[in-house]
């Protein structure tokens, strides 16, 4: 495998110094980079295989968001939002040194993705949206609500991997390593066992406004003109195939392909997903 550097970079949120760590692969002086962006409770290291496979060509960027794996937790709980997140991942990007960069957004990832890719002048070059667009499902956000930050404490690995397995069933048909590989690397540890590494508030804040209807952000995506491709598991409950058809036709006019066998949200581990993304990179 690859390189992988452990980096960080400082950003500020509601008064608040924080670091924000990041992992990276490939040649720190290729000008081709790509962000990769977890969704929101995972952390950056979902991204190694794929990060590995891209780094001869690309550098790869992986970031924690704050309060996810080795970043720091934020003071202000209702500050681990979307519109916080962007500027932090701004002052990632001022530090690359380079004027355009390309973007893979899982869920949440997508997201913040979104959110830049629609202001005048940003430096999206191609965003890759992972089982997220413009109408998010009231009724997937209520699930994932109703267990992120409020995981058990785990004595034993094979507890943890029991519980990721039991929550994140739309991650596909994965191999016991590939499975075991993603425990380790979602797991903190505490006292004489592990936590999810994250702050357990990501949670609270999102369940502070719960939705009842479907959260649409339709204005968002069609202000974006960057080339984008739609991946959606063919089973998620946050992404509707009606939904990844209709951006197909309008604001930038998406690719749409569908990941068989896989639900909220592909992984991105397989080869042949892999080579999706790597086809619409080069394109």
């Amino acid at each position: 495998m690859p390189d992988m550097r452990r980096c960080s970079v400082q950003c500020l949120t509601s008064g608040q110094l924080h670091r924000m760590a990041y992992t990276e692969w490939g040649r720190p002086d290729n000008p081709r980079v790509l962000i990769c962006v977890h969704g929101l409770s995972r952390n950056g290291r979902d991204f190694d295989v794929l990060a590995a496979a891209l780094s001869c060509d690309y550098r790869v960027l992986c970031p924690d968001i704050a309060g996810r794996g080795d970043s720091d937790w934020l003071v202000d709980k209702s500050a681990y939002a979307v519109p916080s997140y962007v500027p932090h991942l701004l002052s990632l990007i001022a530090r690359l040194d380079v004027e355009r960069v390309d973007w893979l957004g899982t869920s949440m990832g997508g997201l913040i993705g979104m959110a830049l890719a629609a202001m005048p002048g940003n430096p999206i070059r191609r965003l890759i949206l992972n089982d997220v667009g413009p109408v998010l499902s009231a009724v997937a956000l209520t699930r994932i609500g109703d267990y992120v930050g409020r995981a058990p404490h785990f004595l034993a690995l094979e507890e943890a991997e029991r519980y990721l397995r039991g929550v994140c069933p739309g991650f596909g048909p994965l191999s016991d390593a590939q499975w075991r590989q993603l425990t380790l690397n979602s797991l903190r540890p505490e006292g004489n066992g592990w936590r999810m590494h994250y702050d357990p508030a990501i949670g609270d804040a999102m369940r502070a406004q719960p939705l009842k209807t479907d959260m649409l952000l339709w204005p968002m995506y069609d202000a974006i003109t960057a080339p984008t491709l739609v991946l959606r598991g063919v089973d998620s409950d946050l992404l509707s195939h009606a939904t990844a058809e209709a951006m197909c036709r309008r604001g930038p006019c998406a690719r749409h392909v569908e990941i068989a066998a896989a639900g909220h949200a592909p992984m991105l581990m397989d080869p042949a997903q892999i080579g999706i993304v790597r086809e619409f990179l080069v394109d």
